[in-house]
């Protein structure tokens, strides 16, 4: 069976509607990761609890991954219609909390809730991809989802620094709940007529998959805002024993996050999560990147922020150019991706220094739109080959949420590592730039590696019914 030669953007605006509410349970996530980093500082000041400042990113990043763990499994039980409703209803509560919050603590409880329900919102973005549109708009579909990522990661910032410089970091989060209720209507209006192809009952909730992944991301967060050099070491441990006990129980049990695939030997579909993992979590590298620019680049704040935004900007831009590729530019565009990323990060590890000329930190810029540009080369693609090469209806809808899996899994692990890496430079902030640059760098090599083991097998698109 021959590869299916992508359809037009003309016609994928025939499903503006559902494409709208897809994208948008998307954005809103990830505008509110960097938003609330930008507003947080003033939170601070207002409410107190500094001491907890840095769990806001862990709560929220750890309930996103448990609740992308959970997409597939709540869009079965509750359809699309319902499962939607609750993506957004989850995540304007916690907004509603984080615009109400008197002290961080209930703040917590906020970021909490939001983090669950930009999880699952996530999740069923992609899932829904396979379930609504033909299969010839998967790629143009998963290219405007995944644009989304970038977007957020650039209002978000904005936005929020904005408010913030106002003193009005309360109205952010007052802006999310009302986006989030506006498009939570549209979604019932919207998905009420979409039926989900019949694929035997809901499958049991995967917990000690469940337990084993949430335990090593938050070793991971934990090891990454501590100073002690034997507690790092031991939590770099925990989180690497409970990631080789998710991959054990996975492959044993007969309910999985992964679909069961991914799994067996031979297998493309380990390929194809293994680098969609490795591009994500790279982009944790923009928390750090306005702190360099401000400090090594001696920019002002609202230029520094552009920085925490260029690699994200990279990857939306580009990929809506890379979504009509197909056939063996598409393989081509796979296996080029990671290395445009690792040349422009290695390039980024090398030339940061401080009291940097004004050439050299435009050039910074430059090389990071680069280097996100490898990132959106490669993601729809990959997504597309996800989806397209499940076994039948049940796994593809399963391979579909898990996409949104794997990468707010990659995203939350790099997190981590990123602030790991940040402190072992410490306290030089030169050092601390080229630690992280250099070491997501390796990490992106791996995805080189991963991403030839996917190319170098004949790619077979396995026939399986959308609802379009």
């Amino acid at each position: 069976m021959s590869e299916e030669v992508p359809g037009t953007w003309r016609q994928l605006r025939q499903y503006w509607a559902v494409m709208t509410v897809l994208a948008g349970g998307v954005l809103v996530g990830a505008v509110s990761i960097y938003l609330a980093a930008s507003l947080l500082p003033t939170a601070v000041r207002d409410i107190g609890g500094d001491q907890l400042y840095a769990w806001n990113m862990t709560v929220y990043l750890v309930g996103q991954v448990v609740a992308a763990m959970l997409a597939a499994n709540v869009l079965r039980r509750a359809g699309a219609q319902g499962a939607y409703v609750t993506g957004f209803g989850l995540f304007a509560v916690g907004s509603v909390i984080c615009t109400v919050a008197p002290t961080m603590p209930i703040m917590l409880i906020g970021r909490g809730l939001q983090g669950l329900g930009a999880g699952l919102l996530t999740g069923l973005g992609f899932a829904l991809i396979q379930a609504t549109l033909p299969a010839a708009l998967w790629s143009r579909g998963s290219a405007v989802i995944s644009a989304m990522f970038g977007l957020g990661n650039f209002v978000g910032p904005a936005l929020g620094g904005t408010l913030a410089q106002a003193g009005a970091w309360r109205w952010a989060f007052g802006a999310l709940t009302v986006l989030a209720i506006a498009l939570g209507a549209l979604a019932a209006r919207v998905l009420r007529t979409i039926q989900l192809p019949a694929g035997g009952a809901a499958p049991r909730i995967p917990r000690w998959a469940l337990v084993l992944v949430v335990a090593a991301v938050a070793s991971l967060s934990v090891a990454s805002l501590t100073d002690s050099a034997p507690l790092i070491v031991a939590l770099v441990i925990t989180a690497a024993i409970m990631a080789v006990g998710f991959v054990v129980v996975e492959g044993r049990s007969s309910t999985r996050v992964l679909p069961a695939s991914t799994y067996r030997r031979g297998s493309a579909m380990r390929w194809i999560y293994l680098t969609i993992a490795v591009l994500a979590s790279s982009v944790a590298v923009e928390t750090f990147l306005p702190l360099f620019g401000q400090q090594l680049g001696d920019l002002p704040p609202v230029a520094a922020g552009f920085y925490g935004a260029a690699l994200s900007l990279g990857w939306a831009l580009t990929q809506v150019w890379s979504a009509s590729a197909h056939g063996r530019r598409a393989n081509a565009l796979m296996l080029g991706g990671p290395a445009v990323l690792v040349i422009g990060l290695a390039v980024l590890a090398v030339t940061i220094a401080a009291d940097a000329s004004i050439g050299l930190v435009v050039g910074w810029l430059v090389v990071l739109v680069l280097a996100g540009s490898g990132i959106g080369m490669a993601m729809p693609h990959l997504t597309v080959r996800a989806m397209s090469s499940a076994e039948d209806q049940a796994e593809a809808q399963q391979a579909a949420a898990s996409i949104a899996t794997v990468l707010t899994m990659g995203t939350a692990s790099g997190a981590a590592v990123a602030g790991l890496l940040v402190n072992l430079g410490q306290p030089n902030l030169e050092t601390s730039a080229r630690y992280l640059l250099a070491g997501f760098a390796l990490i992106a090599v791996v995805g080189i590696a991963t991403a030839k083991r996917l190319t170098a097998r004949r790619y077979e698109p396995v026939a399986v019914d959308s609802m379009a």
